[in-house]
């Protein structure tokens, strides 16, 4: 189903170049530091970028081999690889038509995107020292099987920079999916007000960008879809009904000998 959604959207919104990310975003609250600089052309995208940038800088990412899974239409994995410096930096989707554009639009020495599926990742053991995956786990028919990739995919010690949102009865279920995924909890941040702060300074921008997609009679549905202030998403977060969560989660690295057992 997801597939067919999204194939659906580059099918008939391919062409959309300012349409690069599409999740919910992060803004730093008053109470907080860290802006980060962005190039002019970057600059309308600014909170949906804010939320790679809060993920992806929980561990350094430079000089790093960096797999996305969920890539969308690549505007998260070509800030990654343009700001933060990974030797490279792969992100593979879903859809195929997604995976075209994105090839199309993100054009970077140290990326490329491919076609490929959260719970079947089409790479060696061992291939990556760091996984992204941003707003998507949610649709994935396995939790169990996402995390089991992940894992084996990353070198021994490598980070799973992981950040999505559940419905509030959702959240005992998700702490355990982790907890059986055999990753150590590096940090782990309920995001849920600097979410709720991104879709409210991006609101007009999201209803603007929509209605250009699809206006008329589709607005109403093109507002849910980009998250507009008073719809179902900016309402649950606000209400507690849903929340936002970002991790930092580790592949444990490889037991070394004891010392009695290395001297024989």
């Amino acid at each position: 189903m997801w597939r067919l959604f999204f194939d659906v959207l580059a099918a008939r919104f391919g062409n959309v170049g300012w349409w690069t990310l599409m999740n919910y975003g992060y803004a730093e609250l008053e109470s907080e530091t860290g802006s980060f600089d962005l190039e002019p052309e970057d600059e309308a995208e600014r909170y949906p970028i804010a939320l790679y940038h809060h993920v992806a800088t929980m561990v350094p990412v430079a000089g790093c081999d960096v797999l996305e899974i969920g890539s969308g239409r690549g505007g998260g994995a070509s800030y990654v690889a343009r700001y933060l410096k990974p030797r490279s930096m792969v992100g593979i989707d879903l859809s195929g038509r997604a995976v075209a554009f994105s090839n199309r639009r993100h054009v970077v020495a140290n990326l490329h995107f491919r076609q490929g599926d959260a719970e079947r990742l089409p790479f060696e053991d061992q291939s990556f020292d760091s996984v992204i995956n941003v707003e998507s786990s949610f649709c994935y028919p396995s939790i169990d099987g996402f995390f089991a990739e992940v894992k084996r995919v990353l070198r021994p010690g490598g980070h799973l920079h992981y950040t999505d949102l559940r419905l509030a009865h959702e959240l005992v279920a998700w702490h355990a999916a982790i907890s059986r995924s055999g990753l150590e909890i590096v940090h782990e941040q309920d995001i849920t007000t600097n979410v709720i702060e991104a879709l409210r300074r991006d609101s007009n921008r999201r209803r603007d960008g929509g209605r250009r997609i699809a206006g008329g009679p589709f607005s109403a549905i093109a507002d849910v879809f980009t998250g507009v202030g008073g719809t179902r998403i900016p309402s649950l977060l606000a209400s507690g009904g849903m929340a936002y969560h970002s991790f930092l989660l580790r592949k444990p690295p490889v037991a070394q000998p004891s010392a009695a057992y290395a001297a024989g």
